[in-house]
């Protein structure tokens, strides 16, 4: 069950900081070369994620791959 949450919460990250920078699921997954539809399945929690795959995407939000860990804005737990 922990493990299911931090998913979420990553997911919930992830487009709380592409959406903050108007970039689409496409765009971000061009320019950090993952599929479209990983980044999506991440954002929704579906996927484990890969530490590789962090700094990928971390690198293409222009943000430290930490700030990708950090609890969403919208996350009141």
């Amino acid at each position: 069950m922990m493990q299911d949450s931090a998913l979420v919460i990553f997911g919930l990250r992830l487009r709380e900081l592409r959406q903050e920078r108007k970039i689409s699921q496409e765009k971000l997954a061009l320019l950090s070369d993952i599929a479209r539809s990983y980044v999506g399945e991440v954002e929704r929690g579906k996927r484990n994620i890969a530490l590789l795959n962090i700094y990928k995407l971390a690198d293409a939000l222009g943000v430290e791959p930490s700030e990708l860990l950090k609890k969403p804005s919208s996350y009141n737990l």
